[in-house]
């Protein structure tokens, strides 16, 4: 859908102008004309006193030069002057596809902020082969208005194939806006990525399911397979974007491997130049207010100790933080134990909570629902305590100990302690 001015009605009133809530009307000769920052969110129809504004079908673009469209972007977050861990797991998994799609074809950072300059090299270190940076002092603290645009606009300008974002706060506030402005399709939540050359032309007008041998078609356009829970997490769906570019994704923390730092490597770097001013801005961040309380690092912890509903009550999870230090580890839990208040939700390990990929993961009376499993089944190893021996907690876990777990976690402590 789009706004269309009828020239021979508009009087330039302005009353459309004033109505618009994004800036998106300007008065060119006396007539109304609408910019790119339509949103198509009608509260101009109404306002105009002539009919003078009206809603009208697109027109059905062309398709998309798929072959404009090189290397794969990866937004590097950063809090602060330091990078998200998650954003060097990108990195790395962004410098497996690209060497997946062609020898050519590179890994470029995209770092935004105030005075980012001393996070480059230790981008280079991670993997990066190109680094884009977009400073300025209105970019010093994250807004949705400033970011978006910034990167809206260099994507526009370079032609990146694939862009790829943390599935964080921030990542999962910005990546949507952006995917909507290019005109191209979004992958929330993805825990793998492969490329493949593929020939989804055929499907276009056919609304059916496709099967792997359909996306293993080759006509040689580089596809991203993007797959992601779907259905609560009862299965995993595999997602394409066969038409539009670039290929858009947001990636969940924890899932992706980070490539071993590469000290005094080196790379290019690309000064983008904002073009902001201060009306792009429809919020300003007055201040930022840190919660009073310990957060917990769970996608950083190597040994994460995890409670669910076999713990009984609250009192529980004393045990469980009693394992935690004596295990050098972080305290996880179920969504059943944080539903059930027992805990706070920043503890939460699963589909709906934080992913993990630790060393070692105690799984303690959880039972082991796939919305669990699929936060914290790529752990290197998992230890599951569980009385009831048909629990599917035991199906991924690499040791199991059935029986209570108030009489086995003590006898854990003590054996740990003594080593």
């Amino acid at each position: 859908m789009a706004i269309q001015v009828i020239k021979e009605k508009c009087k330039g009133c302005t009353l459309c102008v004033k109505a618009c809530p994004f800036n998106a009307i300007e008065m060119i000769d006396r007539l109304a004309v609408i910019n790119e920052k339509c949103t198509v969110c009608n509260q101009c129809i109404p306002a105009c006193k002539f009919d003078a504004i009206i809603k009208t079908e697109e027109t059905k673009k062309g398709p998309v030069d798929l072959s404009a469209y090189k290397d794969v972007w990866v937004f590097t977050e950063q809090r602060e002057g330091k990078l998200m861990n998650v954003a060097l797991e990108l990195l790395g998994e962004g410098h497996r596809i690209s060497r997946e799609i062609g020898s050519d074809t590179k890994v470029c950072a995209v770092l935004v902020g105030g005075n980012v300059d001393h996070l480059i090299d230790e981008l280079y270190a991670y993997g990066a082969d190109l680094v884009y940076v977009a400073s300025d002092p209105l970019l010093e603290r994250y807004t949705t208005d400033g970011y978006a645009k910034v990167i809206t606009d260099s994507i526009k300008e370079y032609k990146p194939e694939i862009v790829l974002f943390g599935a964080t706060h921030i990542g999962r506030d910005l990546a949507p806006r952006i995917a909507a402005r290019l005109d191209t399709g979004l992958t929330a939540d993805c825990t793998r990525l492969d490329v493949n050359t593929g020939n989804y032309i055929d499907y276009l007008d056919q609304y059916t399911t496709m099967n792997t041998k359909d996306m293993d078609r080759n006509d040689g356009n580089k596809n991203l397979k993007q797959t992601r829970p779907a259905f609560g997490g009862n299965l995993m769906a595999t997602i394409v974007c066969p038409t539009h570019r670039p290929q858009m994704s947001t990636v969940r923390p924890g899932v992706m491997d980070k490539l071993e730092k590469m000290q005094g490597r080196k790379g290019a770097r690309v000064d983008l130049k904002p073009d902001l001013k201060q009306d792009d801005f429809f919020v300003e961040v007055v201040e930022v207010v840190k919660a009073a309380k310990q957060m917990v690092s769970l996608t950083e912890a190597q040994i994460v100790c995890s409670g669910g509903r076999g713990l009984g009550d609250a009192s529980g999870f004393e045990l469980i933080k009693k394992l935690a230090s004596a295990v050098g580890g972080v305290v996880g839990a179920s969504r059943a134990a944080v539903d059930s208040g027992w805990i706070d939700h920043c503890h939460q390990v699963g589909q709906t909570g934080t992913t993990v990929k630790p060393k070692i993961y105690f799984a303690c009376g959880i039972s082991g629902a796939i919305q669990h499993l699929a936060g914290m089944q790529t752990s290197d190893i998992i230890v599951a305590i569980n009385k009831n021996p048909e629990a599917p907690i035991f199906e991924v876990a690499d040791y199991g100990l059935v029986g209570d777990l108030f009489k086995i976690i003590p006898e854990i402590i003590t054996q740990w302690d003594k080593e």
